[in-house]
């Protein structure tokens, strides 16, 4: 991954800077005209959050499973860009609502639960920061409980009134909607890869340092 970190850090970046004039060459929707475009935004913000949340969840369980604390580190590198990208989810969404539906908020079944998801994992994190030893068991726990509610959140626009479009919108896009959308999912992933990658990094420094206090405190 290390040789291949600068040339995708170069795509990623690439992509990014042309997806504004992809997206400015989508179709306006019918009904809600420019404001809409936020979506290219929006809805891959939250693919890369329960990519997160799925990777924490499952990290952790196999931590609790295995005692492994590389499973861990996975689940906390995660987990903080889970909160990153669902913050992203949560700001963009009212800002889309209020020009499209007349309201900042509205604690229907996909914003409530979308909410509790992102203040479970701001939970885990804080767990883990500050509960002393153990906590990381804990926070384990607390992203497994996150992780299940996430297929809630996905399934609550079919299941209760929302103001927000059902899960069949995204498959039946038109061409020229569909191609800029699925450029910014991607674009997104390969951003989440990267940042992965970066934490990764990160957490096994960390892990290292550790060792070389613990073997110095041995040898005093």
């Amino acid at each position: 991954m290390k040789k291949a970190f600068v040339p995708l850090t170069i795509v990623v970046a690439a992509m990014f800077a042309y997806a504004p004039v992809l997206i400015a060459r989508a179709d306006y929707e019918a009904t809600m005209g420019l404001v809409q475009k936020i979506f290219y935004f929006h809805v891959p913000s939250w693919f890369v959050m329960f990519t997160a949340v799925f990777i924490c969840g499952g990290a952790s369980a196999l931590y609790l499973a295995k005692g492994d604390p590389r499973f861990d580190r996975v689940a906390a590198s995660a987990g903080e860009i889970a909160v990153v990208f669902g913050l992203m989810g949560l700001v963009t969404g009212p800002l889309w609502g209020r020009k499209a539906w007349g309201v900042w908020w509205q604690w229907d079944a996909r914003l409530t639960m979308a909410l509790l998801v992102e203040l479970i994992f701001v939970g885990y994190l804080i767990v883990r920061k500050y509960g002393g030893p153990g906590s990381e068991k804990l926070g384990a726990a607390m992203a497994i409980f996150g992780t299940a509610n996430v297929p809630f959140v996905y399934v609550s626009v079919n299941i209760w009134r929302t103001i927000h479009p059902k899960t069949t919108v995204v498959p039946t896009l038109a061409a020229t909607m569909a191609i800029p959308f699925w450029y910014s999912v991607l674009a997104f992933m390969l951003l989440f890869t990267l940042l992965m990658t970066l934490r990764l990094g990160l957490e096994r420094q960390r892990a290292a340092l550790d060792e070389l206090y613990l073997a110095e405190d041995d040898d005093v």
